[in-house]
């Protein structure tokens, strides 16, 4: 609980138009009183307040300034969310008091352990990556009481993980990744670890190709909701940067031997490319694209291959495969994304490509 008092004695003083002098003979005191209270030196007794607060025409409460904070769960979880962001140094009490109040709080113990962490990371003090640890720990065994889709025990370690290596244990972070690993989900994070900090390269080349994957997968499937996503908004040139975006992240992982599951996703990406540009004005590049998608979906389809093995830079490629939900062939995907863009200027010239071919 704080006060204003004193900045609000001066505050209502000026806006009177008083000085120090003049308010002290209103008030029956000594200057060196009226001063002593706006410098935080001493304060008024209660009756002065009082008699104060009716020379303002103010309320007591006014004059006073309480400002009380407010110590709702909710209201401590949000204050201690803003320290983090702004890497304040009252996270560590703010934390703590939140904990002395909600102990066994999963949503409690899950944001202290996160404020620790942040603040941990900036400063590389051993002891908040201590308590960083400990809370990130208790958190697991308060996971029933989650309610949130994005926070699971494998996020929980994952955390637990870079609190370990902040402290120097990079070991002990890399066997807690290898743990919980469950459909790549470190793989990047193993991967540096190995490659970079532990001299491990070689190692660490399986789990550099999963994570490179799962990249590619999640970065196509972003750009394809995207265009559709500025579709609704009607955001045409975002469209075509998103999808260019696209087609050149393609083009630098395809190597030269021009076959396998990319040259599907390829045609599937021309015909979005196809969309946006002809959305932007672009007839003649939009025809182009669209003739160049058909030559890669026929020429998909003529030997369907779904490994990875002409991506560049992965290691044991053969084992890797992809699929889409588009179609079984890759000119069947083609024409079902032609028909959710829902462009009969689109679909016309797919259907005049798809007879002079």
């Amino acid at each position: 609980m704080e006060t204003k008092l004193a900045e609000n004695i001066r505050l209502m003083r000026k806006k009177k138009s008083m000085t120090q002098e003049q308010l002290a003979e209103a008030l029956g005191v000594t200057v060196g009183a009226v001063h002593k209270w706006e410098t935080k030196l001493s304060t008024p007794e209660l009756s002065l307040i009082l008699e104060m607060a009716d020379f303002f025409e103010t309320s007591v409460d006014a004059l006073v300034g309480y400002e009380i904070r407010d110590n709702r769960k909710e209201a401590m979880l949000e204050r201690l969310a803003q320290y983090i962001r702004t890497l304040n140094p009252l996270v560590r009490e703010e934390a703590e008091k939140l904990l002395a109040r909600y102990p066994n709080s999963f949503q409690a113990v899950s944001v202290c352990a996160a404020g620790y962490l942040v603040y941990g990371a900036s400063t590389r003090n051993p002891d908040d990556l201590s308590r960083a640890v400990q809370l990130l720990e208790k958190s697991r065994t308060l996971l029933s009481q989650n309610d949130d889709p994005r926070v699971s025990d494998a996020t929980i370690c994952g955390d637990l993980a870079m609190a370990l290596f902040l402290q120097g244990q990079p070991e002990k972070s890399l066997e807690l990744l290898r743990r919980n690993n469950t459909g790549g989900v470190f793989s990047s994070s193993i991967g540096i670890l190995l490659a970079v900090f532990l001299r491990r390269p070689e190692e660490a080349a399986e789990y550099l190709t999963e994570a490179l994957l799962n990249c590619l997968g999640d970065m196509l499937n972003a750009v394809m909701g995207y265009v559709f996503l500025f579709r609704s908004r009607k955001d045409w040139a975002s469209a075509l940067d998103i999808t260019r975006l696209g087609m050149n992240l393609l083009a630098g992982l395809q190597s030269e031997t021009k076959s396998g599951a990319l040259e599907k996703t390829t045609a599937e990406l021309l015909a979005l490319l196809a969309w946006s540009e002809m959305k932007n004005g672009l007839l003649d590049d939009a025809r182009r694209s669209l003739q160049k998608a058909l030559e890669e979906a026929r020429s998909f389809d003529s030997a369907p291959d779904y490994s990875l093995k002409a991506i560049r830079f992965a290691d044991r490629k053969e084992q890797q495969m992809i699929y889409d939900v588009l179609g079984a062939s890759a000119e069947e995907s083609v024409e079902r994304l032609i028909g959710l863009l829902d462009d009969p200027w689109l679909s016309a010239k797919w259907e005049e490509e798809k007879q002079h071919a």
